[in-house]
Order: structure tokens, then C-alpha cells, then sequence
């Protein structure tokens, strides 16, 4: 089997097809004919994802940047502000970013009420799933991120089946029903699906005492689902409708063994993908042999989230890049150098930032004014700690959890 075979399946005619919806993706979006142009790529020569290879692998600040000169030629239900700020725009149709095969494959049934516990707040996280949950004929709890005692009230009240939202505040609203008297028994959620941060084996044993069925998938704000996990074998397969690649860091080709990036192409006439890199480190689950597993439609099993290929970390959920950390951090006067360093407590990310303050500056205030900042800039809380000087190293995050 060849790095090919990692495509969504053939249907008839579906080398036309192909090309046809590029190039109406090309003639709906300036900066991807532009992009297509330069490499002197004919959208007619492409008949399946793999032929696009011949493009190199587009990082998301090039995305961000080919996209800030373009309006849409729709308009949208929701524009999302994510911290950076990045702005992007809702796509069309029911369950836009498809994350209900993924909900399907984890338990959910028409009828279901779905506690979903992802922010609403800016970030796209909670209306992609709302939308992906009402669309498989369920009904939503908007818990979003908030008092867990009034959450967990709501799951017993309204017998909820259903959750989606980080493994960790999963575990947290255990804890919160655990503390109230409440048992396994008791506990009405079913399945889980669970993203957007690492679930060890610990924390999914520990969930499953309490709910039956828990499975991970992984997605992002661009792409919406690109692998779940779907119990019928070790890792994650991929989703429909996306041609999802491990890539080698240096040169962007398919790699059939060993660790690269994730890199996708999602072809449609809003906001298209075009071997875009993830950032995200995998691997494809692989036989004793060494050959990639696949299902019968001859999908892939990616190995998870092995880290990432740039400076970038993710913390409760959301990514926090040095030039992030920056740009919240030069808000605030009095500030000679700094560091954040996220650890893991108890299945939750805490995150410290460390401040030098300057000569002269006033040691208080520059805590105050910090922690605000980064609570408004970056959307979590840190504890501010000052210090006389940090390691000569030149990092701003320092990643200091363990996986094991």
C-alpha cells in the first residue's frame, strides 16, 4: 500500500470531480488561485488529494495571512475571534466542521440531551459541536465553561446521555457529583467525547468507572473533525471528507512510518485547506510488519497527538504561542522579562508566569496589571509570580507536563 491510499475512497468520476471542485474553490478564493499560480499548479492536473504533493505544506500564519486581505463571498452565521486575535468565519450548512461522525461513533443517539461543555465564548469550540450535535437530532445543554455544582445539577435533573468538552473538566464534574454523595450508578452520562488536550490512560480509566463509554477525537478550528477513535482498533481513524497526511517536517512529502506532521486538504468553496499543516505531531498505527493499518474503506488509524512541530503548546484546550504571550505581555509597563511555565495538576493544566520586574517599577502593580492582561489577552487565569531573573535560555513557554 502506497502513501496514496490515505484518500477518501474513490466514487465514479471522482478524478473530475476533484478537479472540478478545486478550481471552483480556486475561482471563489483570490489568495488560493494566487497561491495555485505561483507554484504553476493547473487545478485540471489534480485528480485525487495526493496530486496536490506537488504544492509545499502552507503553515496557518500563511493561511492567516493569505486570508486577511480576502472578504467572504457569503455570509456567515458567526465570526470567531480566537486569542491572537484570529478572526474566522462560521462555514455554511448543517454541522458545518462534520463532528458528527465522531458522535455517532461514540454513542449518540437521536433524541440524546448533550451536555456540551466547550467555551461559546469568541472561540468556535462550543458552537461547532452545538451545531454537529442539533444536526444528529439531539438536544443541547449549553454548559459552555462555568459553575460545575449548577452543571452537575443539570446532568441528574435532565438525565443527560451525552458529553462533549475537555477530558479534563469531565473528570472535574465527577469530582464535583463524587463530593455530593454521588455514585457511578447514579451518574446519568453514557458516552463522552472528549478533544483538544491528551487523555493518558489514567484519566480515561478513571472516567470510565464512570461513564461507560469514553472516546477521543482530534479536530481543529479550521478543519472542524479529522480523526476519532471508533473502537474498532488502536488510535484514531480518519475522518470522511478530508485527506488527512503524516508529513516529513523538512521536505512536506507522505510518509508511511515514523513521525511528521499532520497536514490536510479539505476542498470546498469556502475557507479551502491545501496541504495545510496542522503543526500537529503523529504517526500512523502500523502492524507488526511496519504497514499502516486501515479499515475496509481503506482509512488510516493516526496514532494521536504526539506534540508539535513549532513553539506553540496547548493549554486547556487552546493553543498559546510565544508571539501570543508577546503581545499581551507588551501591554504591560514595567515588565523587564517574563516566562510562562504550564505544568499538569490533577488532570489540569496550571499555568505560572514568571515576571522580572523592571528597575524602578513598582513589584505590585506590574502583578496586578499582568494578571489582568493575560486573564483578558490570553483567556485564562495564571499565577503571576515575580523573580529577580530567569534561565538564560531565551524561552517564553516552558512545557513542563508529563503524558505518562
Amino acid at each position: 500500500m502506497n502513501a496514496q491510499d490515505t484518500r477518501v475512497p474513490a466514487e465514479p468520476h471522482a478524478s473530475a470531480e476533484f478537479s472540478r471542485r478545486l478550481q471552483a474553490a480556486a475561482d471563489a478564493n483570490p489568495a488560493l488561485a494566487d497561491r495555485l499560480a505561483a507554484h504553476h499548479f493547473d487545478p485540471a492536473s489534480a485528480h485525487s488529494p495526493a496530486d496536490l504533493d506537488a504544492l509545499p505544506v502552507q503553515s496557518k500564519d500563511e493561511l492567516l495571512a493569505s486570508r486577511a486581505h480576502l472578504s467572504p463571498r457569503f455570509t456567515p452565521r458567526r465570526i470567531f475571534q480566537s486569542p491572537g486575535p484570529i478572526y474566522e468565519a462560521q462555514p455554511p450548512g448543517p454541522d458545518p466542521w462534520r463532528w458528527g461522525e465522531a458522535l455517532n461513533a461514540a454513542g449518540l443517539q437521536p433524541g440524546d440531551v448533550v451536555a456540551n461543555c466547550f467555551g461559546y465564548h469568541l472561540s468556535p469550540a462550543g458552537v461547532m459541536f452545538d451545531e454537529a450535535i442539533t444536526a444528529a437530532g439531539a438536544t443541547v445543554l449549553p454548559a459552555g465553561i462555568g459553575s460545575q455544582q449548577l452543571q452537575v445539577q443539570a446532568l441528574m435533573d435532565l438525565g443527560i446521555r451525552g458529553y462533549v468538552g475537555l477530558p479534563s473538566y469531565l473528570k472535574a464534574l465527577i469530582d464535583v457529583c463524587a463530593a455530593a454523595g454521588g455514585s457511578p450508578e447514579s451518574f446519568p452520562v453514557r458516552w463522552a467525547l472528549v478533544t483538544a488536550e491528551p487523555l493518558p490512560h489514567q484519566l480515561r480509566s478513571a472516567l470510565q468507572e464512570w461513564v461507560p463509554q469514553v472516546r477521543m477525537a482530534y479536530g481543529s478550528a479550521e478543519a472542524g473533525l479529522i480523526a476519532y477513535e471508533d473502537g474498532q482498533g488502536a488510535g484514531m481513524v480518519t475522518a470522511a471528507g478530508v485527506d488527512v497526511a503524516v508529513c516529513d517536517i523538512t521536505t512536506g512529502s507522505r510518509l508511511d512510518a515514523g513521525e511528521g506532521e499532520v497536514v490536510l486538504s479539505l476542498i470546498r468553496a469556502e475557507a479551502p485547506l491545501v496541504r495545510f499543516g496542522t503543526g500537529d505531531l503523529s504517526a500512523w498505527v502500523a502492524d507488526e510488519s511496519g504497514t499502516p493499518v486501515t479499515d475496509e474503506q481503506g482509512r488510516r488509524r493516526l496514532a494521536g497527538v504526539l506534540g508539535r512541530v513549532g513553539q506553540a503548546v496547548k493549554v486547556r484546550g487552546m493553543f498559546l504561542h510565544p508571539r501570543q504571550a508577546a503581545a499581551v505581555m507588551d501591554r504591560v509597563d514595567g515588565v523587564a522579562a517574563y516566562r510562562f511555565v504550564i505544568s499538569r495538576t490533577a488532570h489540569r493544566d496550571d499555568v505560572r508566569c514568571e515576571i522580572v520586574p523592571a528597575a524602578g517599577a513598582a513589584a505590585e502593580a506590574v502583578r496586578t496589571a499582568s494578571a489582568e492582561e493575560i486573564r483578558a489577552g490570553l483567556r485564562f487565569n495564571a499565577e503571576v509570580q515575580l523573580v529577580s531573573q530567569l534561565p538564560d535560555d531565551g524561552q517564553t513557554l516552558v512545557d513542563t507536563r508529563s503524558w505518562d
